[in-house]
């Protein structure tokens, strides 16, 4: 089988958004994950899945808007992998079963860490929740941010910095 150029192409760019993404966006979900590893390599896996099959809308270029679509793929797909954990309580209930091994600790660790992430939200001023809303719910860039809110572009960045610094802290030590 002979790649064609696109194929090398396309075969290269997601390989350098791996080298260039992987370890922070694996870190990010290992700790969305309480710290379940497999969990969080498997999304991160889906998470350039899906960056491999829309490359074309995947922002170009190192200046942060294919890390912060890569993050909130990612982060959609945690949210969506809990809404299924908790659809589906049979498997909870077997997964807890002592003769199977498995201990539960998994499923109360990830009720732990969503319920640390909402009283950091809670805890966060109105400006900082303001904009990690417009950046990440929103899927607004930084520039758009501050032209609505009429604030500089470093404020905001630097209001999502540290919003994500004491949310990060408060899931990972909470």
């Amino acid at each position: 089988m002979t790649c064609t150029a696109s194929e090398t192409d396309v075969e290269t760019r997601i390989r350098e958004l791996f080298a260039e993404h992987g370890g922070p966006l694996t870190r990010f979900v290992k700790a969305l994950t309480a710290g379940n590893r497999q969990n969080a390599e498997d999304l991160v896996q889906e998470t350039m899945i899906r960056a491999w099959h829309n490359l074309d809308a995947l922002p170009p270029g190192s200046d942060g808007r294919s890390r912060r679509w890569l993050f909130t793929v990612a982060r959609r797909l945690v949210i969506d992998e809990v809404r299924r954990s908790q659809a589906r309580p049979c498997e909870v209930a077997a997964e807890a079963n002592p003769k199977l091994g498995a201990t539960g600790d998994e499923t109360s660790g990830i009720a732990v860490a969503n319920q640390a992430l909402r009283q950091a939200v809670d805890d966060l001023s109105a400006a900082h929740r303001q904009v990690l809303h417009e950046i990440f719910f929103r899927n607004r860039t930084v520039d758009e941010v501050a032209a609505d809110l009429g604030i500089p572009v470093g404020t905001v960045r630097s209001r999502v910095h540290y919003a994500q610094r004491a949310l990060r802290v408060a899931v990972i030590e909470g």
